[in-house]
This record gives structure tokens, sequence and C-alpha cells, in this order.
């Protein structure tokens, strides 16, 4: 198996299996004399963390990350940063009937069509177990670009969209769903245990901000800042779409709606607006860099298509 790198100056490979004895990254191209720990890591990966909660799955995983490399005396050296997680909670035995069927919405066909064999526990390298690799990855990024601040929440549930008036930064760690709007996690508890009831599952949008990029940071064509972000978003399991800045919403504005007007500033021009999410031409202007990523349903459902 290929392509299990992404980045360019500073990049990151991810490596293990859901069910295996443990999951990785290896970092390359983070500079020398960083200060850098666990303990550094470890919040983000208490985030992610599964079995916090009745809405996400119930796998019991501490998820403690241990540095094997590119660390000395608590500073980075400037060579590959080795993250290893431990998996302690696999049940194998629970995807025993999944060898012998395709499971609908699952990489399992697609898999055998490719490899000619396929690990069926747990999806394998296809479970979102492997993004608890690239979260202690991100958190080693976030130490190498400490001016910009990046913060994600959800959007959207089932169709049920936050009210923006409602907006609350602190209220995102709050509540189960990662939710701004306290009024919509009251509504999604709702419509979640109703899909669980059912046997089935709803798909959800998650936006995402970075304030503080500075201009320049990108390219014009192959290596443009928002088709960076654009194909690091698609690579997450299961998502299906992802728009930048306004996104599909642009194809419904005239162009003096959509033009986001600048005017001379004290460092840098002004804007009016950030329908461009903070990219023009493949590279940042200086505004707040903006996506959203669209989230199918899980596909671990007890009702619709069956196994073949």
């Amino acid at each position: 198996m290929s392509f299990n790198i992404f980045g360019h100056a500073f990049r990151f490979s991810t490596w293990g299996e859901s069910h295996g004895p443990a999951l990785g990254a290896l970092v390359d191209g983070c500079p020398p004399g960083l200060a850098l720990s666990e303990a550094d890591i470890q919040p983000f990966l208490d985030a992610r963390r599964p079995g916090q909660s009745k809405y996400t799955t119930q796998r019991q995983e501490p998820d403690q990350v241990r540095i094997l490399s590119g660390v000395f005396e608590g500073k980075t050296t400037g060579t590959p940063i080795s993250l290893m997680i431990e998996n302690v909670d696999q049940r194998s035995k629970d995807y025993s009937e999944v060898a012998k069927a395709y499971r609908p919405g699952h990489a399992d066909y697609a898999y055998d069509q490719k490899y000619g064999f396929r690990d069926y526990r747990g999806g394998g390298r296809s479970s979102a177990r492997e993004t608890a690799a690239r979260v202690a990855a991100g958190a080693v990024a976030r130490l190498v670009i400490p001016e910009v601040t990046i913060r994600a929440w959800v959007a959207e549930i089932g169709g049920d969209a936050i009210n923006p008036a409602n907006f609350d930064a602190n209220e995102i760690g709050n509540n189960p769903f990662f939710c701004p709007d306290a009024e919509a996690a009251k509504r999604w508890e709702a419509l979640v245990d109703g899909a669980r009831k059912d046997g089935s599952s709803i798909g959800a949008i998650i936006a995402c901000e970075a304030v503080g990029v500075p201009a320049g940071w990108g390219a014009p064509i192959y290596a443009k800042l928002d088709s960076e972000i654009a194909a690091a978003m698609m690579t997450i399991n299961a998502t299906k779409g992802v728009e930048i800045g306004d996104g599909f919403a642009a194809a419904r504005l005239r162009g003096e709606e959509n033009a986001d007007a600048m005017h001379p500033g004290n460092n840098g021009p002004r804007f009016d607006s950030n329908h461009a999410g903070g990219t023009a031409g493949g590279i940042s202007t200086g505004q707040p860099v903006f996506c959203r990523v669209a989230f199918k349903p899980t596909s671990s459902i007890l009702t619709g298509p069956t196994c073949f």
C-alpha cells in the first residue's frame, strides 16, 4: 500500500490498523529546538478519544501517545519524530462474520478488488481509528505555527444546522457534539437518539477556521492552499465534500455579491467580507482560512441494504 504520506516541507506518514497492536505517525520536517513532550499532544487525543459519550463508538481506548524519536531533553532535534499509540480495546471477534461478506458503504469490496486481501477487523487500514495518528501529528504541527489559531466545530447534523446568531466558541467543548450552539446541541441529542433507535445513522457538516494565517501561503497552480486543504479533508474517512469559504453557495451569488471588497489598512488591506475563505488564486490573503467538510452517515447500521 502506497500513498501514506501527506505534506511537503512539513509532512507526516501514518501507520497501523484498527485492530493491530498499535498505530502512529512519523513526522518529518519539524524544525529543531521546539519544546515538545507527550503533554503537548495528549490534550488533542483526549478530545478525540472514543467512548466518551453514547453518541460515539463505545470502544474504550486511552490513546496514550509515546514519543519514540526526534526529541532530546524536551526539544525537537530536527530529525523524524515517531509517535505511537497502543490499541488496547480491540474486539476482533466481533468482526468474524464480516470476513465472509461485504458491508454496503464500507471499503470491504473496494479493498478486496485493489489488493486481493483485506484486514476485516474493524476495517483495518480503512478504519477511522487512523485519525488518532493524524491528530497526534497535527498537535506537533501546531507548535510549528504558534501564530495560527485553529478551531473546528460541528455546524450541522442530519440537515439541522446551528443558528449563527447563537454561536458561542466557549460552548464547543461543553457538549458531546462539539457544537457552538447550545440549543442545536439539545436538538441533536434527540435527532441522533432517534436514528440509533431506528438502527440507522445520520451525517454531519464540520466547519474549521484558521486565524492568523499570514498572506502568501500556498502557490498559484498545483499547490494551492485551498487545494491542499481540500485534499487533506478528503482523506478523512467518510468525507464526501469540501467547501472553501462560501463554497457551493458562491455559485448562487452575483459577481458583486461574491467579491470581497478591499480597502487600505495599516497592516495590509482591510476586507469587507470573506466569501473566498481566506484564499485568492490559491494563496492566503491574511484573512481567516475557512472550510466546511461534509461527512456521510456512518455505514455501521442495523437496517438498510444487507451484506453479500
